[in-house]
């Protein structure tokens, strides 16, 4: 129920989801997580670890990490960089993405008014759903030297299609974190939004980046750090599952998806 996500306190009731994630109790960690496999139909086969009670906490679980080899890379110059669901695909019209049927949303608004929107008034956009079942941890979809990473606080509301259906400008009003890569064919940026139950994200370069929740936009500058990934290399993960927002440069479009395609990551993309 949409209204429902209006009334209640998101970053509260995702920081009461944050410590209960990371309970210690065996009897409690293994109960609820068993009635999560089962509930959401997870697959541990391709986990390193197979079985439940090798897990510390539940999100220990949830960002579980899969075994070698279960997910090539593709020889491409860029692979998808999740499991999920592709919610939407396309083309930038005059720096508006398309959020669902009916629904746009601005990319300068997406990227918290950041000057370098302009890159991505006319080009291509993915946005890719990580259900509950999914795999969490998020990799490089191409090579990539980090630029510079933006914190931007907002709601937290759900992502999930409903939600995106009835909710204007829902990817550009829930906190997120938006990463900038100089790349083979130019600027590019990655978006981890944030969701109710879903308010932690984190990097590997930088660790937990939420919580604390900030009011202010948080800028990290890694200009003169020389970070550099290659495609297909961990870069981050949700704790707990969200959307991830793909965004290239004005140019022909890269990726290969159609609306509501199931993926893998590590798949070719063009």
């Amino acid at each position: 129920m949409v209204w429902l996500q209006h009334l209640l306190p998101q970053h509260l009731a995702s920081k009461l989801m944050f410590r209960f994630a990371r309970i210690e109790n065996t009897w409690l960690k293994n109960t609820f997580t068993h009635w999560f496999v089962k509930a959401y139909q997870v697959d541990l086969s391709q986990a390193k670890r197979e079985q439940v009670e090798d897990y510390k906490h539940f999100n220990d679980f949830f960002t579980r990490s899969l075994k070698i080899g279960a997910r090539p890379i593709a020889d491409s110059a860029i692979v998808c960089p999740v499991d999920g669901a592709v919610s939407q695909v396309g083309k930038i019209n005059n720096a508006q993405i398309l959020q669902a049927k009916g629904r746009d949303y601005s990319v300068n608004q997406l990227l918290g008014n950041d000057s370098r929107s302009v890159d991505f008034t006319d080009g291509f956009f993915a946005t890719i759903y990580l259900s509950p079942k999914d795999y969490h941890r998020i990799h490089m979809p191409y090579d990539g030297k980090l630029i510079s990473m933006d914190y931007i606080p907002g709601d937290l509301f759900s992502v999930n299609q409903q939600t995106a259906q009835n909710v204007d400008n829902l990817f550009a009003r829930n906190e997120r974190v938006v990463c900038y890569f100089q790349t083979e064919f130019g600027l590019a940026a990655f978006v981890l939004v944030g969701a109710i139950f879903v308010g932690s994200m984190q990097t590997v370069w930088h660790g937990q980046i939420n919580p604390p929740y900030k009011k202010q936009v948080q800028h990290f500058d890694y200009l003169d750090q020389d970070i550099k990934l290659k495609k297909g290399e961990e870069m981050g993960r949700f704790n707990m599952g969200s959307t991830i927002i793909m965004l290239s440069p004005n140019q022909d479009n890269p990726f290969n998806l159609s609306e509501l395609e199931r993926v893998r990551m590590g798949q070719a993309l063009i």
